[in-house]
């Protein structure tokens, strides 16, 4: 199969990009290479994936004699144009949508980055995989959708019209818009709702790798509301395994659309976690306790049921486990960021 997977140089996509690869799949990766966070990392990720060292010039494709079934073009959805050549070129049969501007506190101070990555681009890659008779299109949506909603578990059965970010309303959007494209054109689409992803290359702005660089130098996390936070961490692998075992499960019927939460479904307090990396560092950790954020929430916990009963799969990495995998990595050579920063 020859699949599509954007976003490959962010965290989860590169996790993606090499699975399919190792399975055996043709994999083409697009990215922004967009500087939210530090685009060494990002670089990082496409060498470990076998490209070349470089700064990877826009609309330019990189690929590898040694890996000859990947190939890596620098691209931005909102260039029309440009989508509209590749998948002209390309002929996908599968298309994951892993791009999108990420992060709920910084949707507060821009906007615009959201609505054009993550709504405007979803429309154009939705138009090329309509004209281009794609079989199968997975995209990302978030845990974030289920917004102020109090019942718990969150289940896919649950309205989700309450977000509480900016970030969480254009992720709503795009299922939204997916609805749209599924009953208008027949076009088989299954969102992803994935809950607090973590593990090896994940992204600098996130709890992991800031709270082990605050313990390794001796410095105070930042906990928000007062410590008092639970969430249902997620290790990468698992997100990796839901979403190859969904590629063969396109929806049918009238209206080929579904939508599912891929989380652990059982979560654990920010100050567990925060036991599990102290562990793991061999430090202990000083505190700075916050009020809670805007955009955040105080709980995440996903009902899995759907996927257990569609797939017969259900997350299996422990806490222990992926963050002893974490910091293996974080403290490794691999990390381009350590004692960089």
């Amino acid at each position: 199969m020859k699949i599509l997977v954007t976003g490959a140089a962010g965290f989860i996509g590169y996790h993606l990009s090499r699975r399919l690869l190792n399975d055996g799949h043709e994999v083409v990766g697009i990215d922004s290479l967009n500087d939210y966070y530090d685009v060494r990392l990002k670089r990082a990720r496409l060498a470990d994936l076998g490209l070349p060292t470089t700064d990877f010039t826009y609309g330019e494709t990189y690929g590898r004699q040694q890996v000859p079934s990947f190939r890596f073009l620098r691209l931005q959805l909102e260039d029309r144009g440009a989508l509209e050549r590749l998948f002209s070129m390309e002929h996908f049969d599968y298309v994951v949508n892993l791009a999108a501007q990420a992060g709920v506190r910084y949707s507060l101070e821009n906007p615009y980055a959201y609505v054009d990555s993550n709504v405007l681009g979803f429309v154009d890659l939705l138009e090329c995989c309509r004209r281009h008779s794609v079989k199968h299109v997975l995209y990302a949506s978030s845990s974030s959708v289920y917004g102020g909603n109090t019942k718990v578990p969150f289940s896919e059965d649950d309205v989700a019209d309450t977000p509480v970010s900016l970030y969480a309303a254009t992720k709503r959007s795009d299922e939204l818009i997916a609805q749209v494209y599924a009953r208008l054109y027949g076009i088989p689409l299954t969102g992803l709702r994935f809950f607090t992803v973590y593990g090896p290359w994940g992204r600098p702005d996130m709890a992991p790798m800031l709270f082990s660089k605050a313990i390794l130098a001796g410095e105070p996390i930042r906990l928000f509301n007062g410590g008092d936070m639970q969430r249902d961490f997620t290790y990468v692998d698992d997100i990796v395994e839901g979403i190859v075992r969904l590629l063969d499960h396109a929806p049918g019927g009238c209206i080929p659309i579904e939508i599912y939460n891929i989380g652990c479904g059982h979560p654990m307090s920010l100050m567990t976690f925060v036991r599990e990396l102290e562990a793991a560092l061999g430090r202990s950790a000083h505190y700075d306790l916050r009020p809670m954020q805007p955009g955040d929430v105080p709980q995440t916990w996903a009902d899995t049921t759907k996927l257990q009963r569609k797939i017969r799969f259900r997350p299996r990495v422990t806490l222990k486990e992926g963050v002893r995998h974490f910091v293996a990595w974080y403290l490794s050579d691999r990390n381009p960021l350590l004692n960089q920063e």
